[in-house]
């Protein structure tokens, strides 16, 4: 087996803490390239969303963004690949939300956007300083967001939820699943719950680019922490957890490396690309 293709979460995974990129994990990746290597961002976030330190690394032209709604090609500045939610599918999905405790948002043509009045309480629900900025500065606040959506009506890359209360966000894991076996429902962080078309998953994003650049699936390598990397920990050659990921993706996992502010991508890249 000879890697060809990285794809790394960024959040919990590639980034520290402070959503920086180390200097060790960076060399790493250097010294993949001039290997040959395709080093390939994997995100649940957006391609204008992923911070700036990893969208203006000079290797970086494909990128796996919104858990797989989207293949993106940095290059031509071109969507590859689409897996989005239908105007009709989204309606019933907030039909849902509207009856849970929850702020919630979608991914619209590489934007973020939420209701004004939610948008005015994300305080209340995300008190991680990092997350709420993030948050703050990826969402759009509109009037009446879903006559917004009925006015737009085009396909949206994903809805996002966040929760205060955890066991409704536990109930709401196993039962949202059960509702909509036509989404994939996921979480990249501790209060939240992801949901994208059931082609939209990183996994399949993977054996999309895996076809597109000619390369066999048993060559890629992949690093996550969350339950929406699953897919792609298990599509991949080499599935690699965080220390600091969920415990059934460290259960899924080929090998488990160090925490995220640890090094832990240079570490599991040095090991299985560089012996």
């Amino acid at each position: 087996m000879a890697i060809k293709i990285i794809l790394l979460d960024l959040d919990g995974t590639l980034l520290t803490h402070d959503k920086q990129l180390s200097p060790a994990n960076r060399a790493a990746l250097e010294q993949a390239v001039a290997r040959g290597i395709y080093i390939v961002p994997s995100t649940g976030r957006f391609y204008e969303g992923m911070p700036a330190v990893v969208r203006e690394l000079p290797f970086v032209r494909y990128a796996v963004t919104v858990n797989g709604a989207q293949v993106y090609d940095a290059k031509e500045k071109a969507v590859l690949h689409r897996a989005e939610i239908s105007p009709a599918a989204a309606e019933r999905v907030f039909d849902r939300l509207d009856t849970l405790p929850v702020i919630y948002d979608c991914f619209l043509d590489g934007w973020g956007y939420m209701d004004a009045g939610n948008y005015a309480r994300i305080d209340q629900f995300i008190s991680d300083p990092r997350v709420n900025r993030m948050v703050k500065e990826l969402r759009k606040p509109v009037e009446d967001f879903r006559a917004f959506i009925r006015r737009e009506n085009r396909p949206l890359q994903k809805i996002q939820m966040f929760f205060r209360d955890m066991d409704c966000r536990r109930e709401a894991l196993e039962s949202l699943p059960r509702e909509f076996p036509d989404m994939a429902v996921t979480s990249s962080i501790t209060n939240n719950i992801e949901i994208n078309d059931k082609t939209a998953t990183k996994g399949e994003a993977l054996r999309f680019l895996c076809r597109h650049l000619g390369v066999d699936v048993r060559d890629t390598m992949a690093f996550g922490d969350g339950s929406n990397d699953m897919s792609m920990i298990q599509a991949a050659g080499i599935g690699v957890a965080m220390a600091n990921a969920d415990p059934a993706l460290q259960a899924a996992a080929d090998f488990v490396t160090d925490t995220n502010d640890a090094d832990g991508v240079a570490k599991a890249i040095e090991k299985f690309c560089f012996c």
